[in-house]
């Protein structure tokens, strides 16, 4: 039997701004429905590769190769098109619209007649959300939107799913809710990249972790085994070795 393609393959990726290079040289490669987890210190270039992945920020050099596909030098409108959403860091909904339109926004680039069924498959997995579906999203607690936002990215139907500090600003209670909705989401079957200041929370949830320091990968491995590497622990965890 073939082995199963990554979800995502990354190779020598490089990318900064302007004459700043943040990204110098990252390797990474994802599996079909897993959570990885990027930690590491402010300014390792954490949300960096989620940009250049997106194709919000051109990578100068490496590639990107998503479901077995080439997509260095595809704009982030085509990535879109394949599957590869981002739900960026900080409030990206409508607040002048309802959570129902919302998620019908979501749904902009699609043309096929699913996408009410859609809406409300996602109030079945998303309680919460069905409880506010005529609330605007301006009105919703940052746990709230933080779960519409995921639930719009949901509409796109999409394979690859980079998602960057969900639990920011977040009270414990909400982060809680806001990573149980990502674990959910994986049992679906999507594949999530998660960028997340709330290092030892986000290892608990993820298949694997990788720490990124001056852009580059220093460490990789499952998340247990992340949650256990004494200098992990020390240097990224606040823990003791």
């Amino acid at each position: 039997m073939a082995a199963e393609l990554p979800a995502l393959e990354v190779r020598g990726l490089r990318a900064g701004y302007g004459e700043v290079v943040v990204l110098r040289g990252v390797d990474l490669a994802l599996q079909p429905g897993t959570i990885t987890a990027v930690i590491g210190a402010n300014g390792a270039g954490k949300s960096t590769l989620l940009r250049t992945i997106f194709g919000l920020l051109r990578a100068t050099s490496g590639t990107i190769i998503f479901a077995g596909e080439d997509i260095t030098h595809l704009g982030s409108h085509g990535r879109l098109g394949k599957g590869l959403v981002l739900v960026p860091q900080g409030r990206c909904n409508f607040p002048m619209m309802t959570v129902d339109e919302n998620l019908q926004m979501g749904a902009f680039t699609r043309t096929d007649r699913g996408v009410r069924s859609d809406i409300e498959r996602i109030y079945q997995e998303f309680e919460l959300l069905a409880g506010r579906r005529r609330v605007l999203a301006g009105n919703l607690s940052g746990g709230e939107q933080q779960l519409l936002e995921m639930a719009m990215a949901l509409m796109i139907k999409p394979k690859l799913i980079l998602v960057d500090e969900p639990s920011l600003g977040l009270s414990p209670g909400m982060q809680q809710l806001v990573f149980g909705a990502i674990t959910r989401l994986r049992d679906l079957g999507t594949t999530i990249l998660m960028v997340e200041q709330n290092a030892v929370q986000a290892l608990r949830i993820a298949n694997r972790g990788i720490v990124i320091e001056l852009g580059v990968v220093r460490h990789e491995g499952t998340g247990p085994s992340m949650l256990q590497n004494p200098e992990v622990r020390r240097a990224y965890l606040g823990l003791p070795a």
